[in-house]
């Protein structure tokens, strides 16, 4: 930071400006939504590429409502309670016209006085917008709330500096972020030739190699205790009493998605007491001589979408019950083989489902400290 400090101490060493957002970039809201979209080539009047509210590039979409471009920066406006969406902004880094969901606006910079990264790392999830989040139904910002926001306008010099230091702290981010989403790739590779490709192994009906059980404890009523609670999350609550004392694979019953969608994101391992919420079924083994119920967590980790969710039925609560899991036959290898394919995909597993999201956690965190310190400036008296 010392070629930072020594610009500071240069150009602005006692305080900086402040100006109203209103002043140094151009609006503009959000008109296009989902139901105008087109596949690339097809209903197109103008090939425009569509921003979501999550900041993602989408289909082409057939019109030119709400045209952004490069070094435009895209605001979430409104957000389900409780969200972490709020305010939160995205930079157009990219070539081309877009055009933006009506649930987020665009804020052009005037670039004779301000970076448009700048203006990204400043106004993300800036905390004079954040107060208006009341946290108990949606929230929408106004236009005027955005356009009243004081921001610091630092010298052209200082602002590129800052850019410089945030860009190379958000990289690393990145890199880590793309490094998980290509270790997830080859572990379920991996996964797939250890557990299904060209596996001949002798099959069983769950039912006859395993105790099935509904979960007992309501998710909502549960009383906070010494036991982990087992729920549809990877994160686990607490109750006050236990229900198995085993190792146990627990499958959810209910759709991820819901709404008329089979889904499943997940099942869950869990070891010594513990509860197990009442949208769950838990799968015990009769036989540890015969099966792992690790092997047996990892095998429908891995199948799940062809073991498990076509059995979900219903219309807005898509779900499967017990006897339609106890039905399904798996393929079972010798218990020395299980054991090979547990240690093998265990490696994968702690490195891609804990080491490498807590680096990325961590930093994150050196990301946001460094972004918060940077960005911190004295106004003008």
């Amino acid at each position: 930071m010392s070629k930072l400090n020594e610009l500071i101490k240069v150009h602005c060493p006692d305080s900086v400006e402040f100006m109203r957002l209103e002043d140094v970039a151009s609006y503009m809201d959000g008109a296009a939504h989902e139901s105008i979209l087109g596949d690339e080539g097809k209903y197109i009047v103008t090939k425009v590429k569509f921003i979501s509210s999550d900041g993602q590039f989408k289909k082409y979409c057939d019109t030119r409502l709400s045209p952004v471009e490069k070094d435009d920066v895209i605001m979430v406006m409104s957000d389900l309670p409780n969200g972490k969406s709020l305010a939160k902004c995205f930079l157009i880094d990219k070539d081309g016209t877009y055009t933006i969901n009506q649930r987020v606006c665009s804020l052009t910079a005037n670039k004779d006085i301000l970076n448009p990264r700048f203006l990204y790392y400043v106004l993300n999830r800036n905390e004079q917008l954040l107060k208006y989040d009341n946290g108990y139904n949606q929230t929408h910002l106004k236009k005027q709330w955005i356009l009243d926001v004081r921001i610091p306008i630092p010298p052209m010099l200082v602002q590129n500096e800052i850019v410089s230091m945030l860009d190379s702290f958000k990289g690393l981010v990145n890199e880590l972020s793309n490094e998980l989403a290509l270790q997830k790739a080859q572990y379920d590779e991996v996964a797939y030739r250890l557990l299904i490709k060209d596996k001949n192994f002798p099959k069983y009906e769950l039912s006859d190699i395993c105790k099935l059980s509904k979960g007992k404890t309501g998710i909502q009523k549960a009383i906070p205790g010494e036991f982990p609670l087992v729920v549809t999350t990877t994160e686990r609550k607490s109750c006050n009493t236990y229900q198995f004392d085993e190792p146990t694979v627990c499958i959810p019953l209910v759709s991820s998605r819901g709404h008329g969608v089979a889904s499943l994101n997940h099942v869950y391992y869990q070891e010594g007491k513990f509860a197990l919420g009442s949208i769950l079924c838990g799968v015990t083994v009769k036989d540890k001589s015969l099966v792992s119920a690790k092997y047996l967590y990892y095998y429908f980790e891995c199948t799940k979408d062809y073991t498990l969710v076509p059995l979900m039925k219903g219309g807005a609560n898509v779900s499967m019950t017990v006897s339609d899991i106890a039905k399904v036959k798996v393929p079972i290898p010798s218990i020395s083989e299980q054991k090979e394919i547990i240690t093998k995909l265990e490696v994968l597993d702690e490195y891609c489902n804990i080491l490498l999201p807590a680096e990325i956690e961590a930093r994150q965190k050196q990301y946001e400290y460094y972004r918060d310190k940077l960005l911190t400036f004295k106004p003008l008296p």
